[in-house]
């Protein structure tokens, strides 16, 4: 779960005065509102310490004063996103907002908290609004974009930003999506950069023909943009386009020849393409320039069985396994090798461990009652 803080907290100064003096009284004063402030800086002290429980039920005391102060249910939400309890968390935001419609935290909060309920349409409104006056001007509407301006929320490491770009994406409005991108990043809405991450970022959605239609924009915008012919290369892969993704990653290749993620796809593409031996030198630069990857020590281990070479295939996908035991695909390939050894006891210890990491997760089935 994301890191936890609650910004504004007052308890510090109680806490000093009672150390010092045990028996000292707190000053329970009412502010403006109605609200005991020693009160609602016990409820942030509680929260802060992890006591969430004793922290709501302080907020369930002062929520009976009239009026309410909003902070109280924004303290509420926030403690109810913290329990992973999302639709009370969006109701208390949602009154924070109804009583202060200034509050851009119960605002982000909000917007934030819908979208993981998968309400992006409901969401936007809420993570578009900027100390109420701002947004992320839609491309339907012609207008520049004026993009919210908030750091990421004190409650929780997440860039209202980011969330906005999601919840675009999710509906359909990908130029929109690409700005708020932008905005995260500091690019020019209209860049080659915006245009490269959104794509990178709508293929990690599985949007994929968006990313391979931005990623050429950003082709078309900045020819010499680094890791945009890659990502083309990548959405060939998915798209099973060997020829392809191989002319977009040799492309890539001419343009960062240092890119050990590049070498990584290439050697996948040439190992599916049945080029072996293409495959060998593309991933022996892959292991050179990112070691701790097992991805290029399982491809090579493949291409070097297809090569007639299960040695060295056992060599490097041993490799992988002291790096990441729980991979069936591994052990497959460590079978493949040891067998084409002849090493059948080998061979059928990791055809084994394959079968069972692959069902390690599968529950029982239900005994007949």
């Amino acid at each position: 779960m994301r890191t936890f803080g609650i910004a504004g907290l007052l308890a510090m100064g109680i806490s000093l005065a009672l150390a010092q003096n045990p028996t000292a009284s707190v000053d329970t004063s009412v502010d403006a509102s109605g609200t005991s402030s020693a009160t609602l800086a016990s409820a942030k002290a509680l929260a802060r310490q992890g006591h969430l429980e004793k922290a709501l039920a302080e907020l369930d005391g002062l929520s009976k004063a009239e009026p309410e102060a909003a902070e109280v249910e924004r303290l509420r939400g926030i403690i109810l996103y913290q329990k992973e309890l999302l639709p009370d968390a969006a109701t208390a935001f949602a009154r924070a907002v109804a009583q202060d419609a200034t509050d851009q935290e119960a605002k982000e909060m909000l917007g934030i908290t819908l979208y993981r309920l998968g309400r992006p349409q409901d969401a936007i409104p809420f993570l578009e609004s900027s100390n109420g006056e701002q947004k992320i001007a839609s491309a339907s509407e012609g207008g520049e974009s004026l993009v919210a301006s908030p750091v990421a929320s004190p409650a929780i490491n997440t860039d209202p930003k980011y969330v906005l770009g999601l919840c675009y994406t999710d509906t359909g409005r990908y130029d929109d999506a690409r700005r708020a991108f932008a905005a995260q990043f500091g690019f020019g809405a209209d860049s080659a950069e915006a245009y490269l991450v959104a794509a990178r970022l709508f293929l990690r959605r599985e949007f994929v023909e968006e990313a391979a239609i931005f990623a050429q924009k950003a082709i078309e915008l900045n020819p010499s943009l680094p890791l945009a012919h890659q990502l083309l290369g990548e959405v060939a892969l998915a798209k099973a386009d060997l020829p392809l993704a191989i002319k977009e990653l040799e492309a890539e290749h001419k343009l960062n020849p240092l890119n050990g993620a590049m070498y990584d796809r290439l050697g996948d593409a040439y190992v599916r393409n049945s080029q072996f031996e293409e495959a060998r030198q593309a991933l022996n630069k892959a292991i050179l320039l990112e070691p701790n990857t097992t991805g290029p020590y399982i491809l090579l281990g493949e291409a070097l069985i297809k090569l007639g070479e299960p040695i060295q295939a056992v060599h490097y996908l041993n490799r992988a396994v002291t790096m990441d035991p729980d991979n069936y695909v591994t052990h497959t390939f460590l079978g493949q090798a040891y067998r084409a050894l002849g090493q059948v006891a080998d061979a059928n210890r990791e055809y084994k461990l394959a079968i069972d990491i692959q069902h390690k997760g599968d529950s029982k089935p239900e005994q007949p009652k």
